[in-house]
């Protein structure tokens, strides 16, 4: 790994400041999917970017906005190269976008103990339930993932409600206001919330 010049850290820096043209209150930084800019000549960068996932509308957007303020920090000629390999994946958005995405509302993507495959796990729609003042886990449907684990069997798994932190949430929608998110409601405050499903 070649280590950034002075001036790729400071134009990385500018164009990371970039907000997302879909989640406005994270920047391109925070949301992982800047991944370098390299000097190509004395008054020109390159910059690399990897979308969300293959067919992302809204890498345009951020390649305009990249090219933008570069322009405006006084290179002449920035040059957005979409990067595919190593694949974008939530476990890339930092600690503070985590932050952001639940203080604006939206339950963030769950931390993942390791990395590699997100294991698909079928099964109820809500992530636990309370009967007679106990809490329990929700009703199975038989359907596990790889590992034979269903969503709500660890505390770790359980999509919590941004606005009051109850676990006892369920799915209204696989598909929300942009496909990298879910619908989800809470069953204490009521409230329906996006959830950054994880990638």
């Amino acid at each position: 790994m070649v280590t950034p010049t002075a001036l790729e850290a400071e134009l990385l820096k500018v164009a990371g400041a970039v907000p997302d043209p879909e989640l406005p209150v994270l920047t391109l930084q925070e949301l992982g999917v800047l991944r370098a800019v390299r000097l190509r000549g004395a008054d020109a960068v390159e910059v690399e970017l990897t979308p969300t996932y293959t067919g992302c509308p809204a890498v345009e957007a951020m390649s305009l906005d990249i090219e933008r303020v570069l322009h405006e920090h006084g290179v002449r000629e920035v040059t957005v190269r979409r990067v595919l390999t190593p694949a974008w994946s939530t476990d890339d958005i930092t600690a503070e976008g985590r932050r952001k995405l639940r203080e604006f509302g939206i339950a963030p993507p769950r931390v993942r103990p390791e990395a590699g495959p997100v294991a698909v796990a079928l099964g109820s729609t809500r992530t636990r339930t309370a009967q007679d003042g106990a809490t329990e886990t929700t009703r199975k449907t038989g359907a596990t993932g790889a590992t034979g684990a269903t969503e709500d069997t660890e505390e770790a798994d359980r999509i919590r409600c941004p606005l009051c932190g109850s676990a006892d949430t369920e799915l209204l929608s696989r598909f929300s206001s942009t496909a990298c998110k879910a619908l989800r409601r809470c069953l204490v405050c009521r409230e329906p919330f996006d959830h950054f499903k994880e990638l």
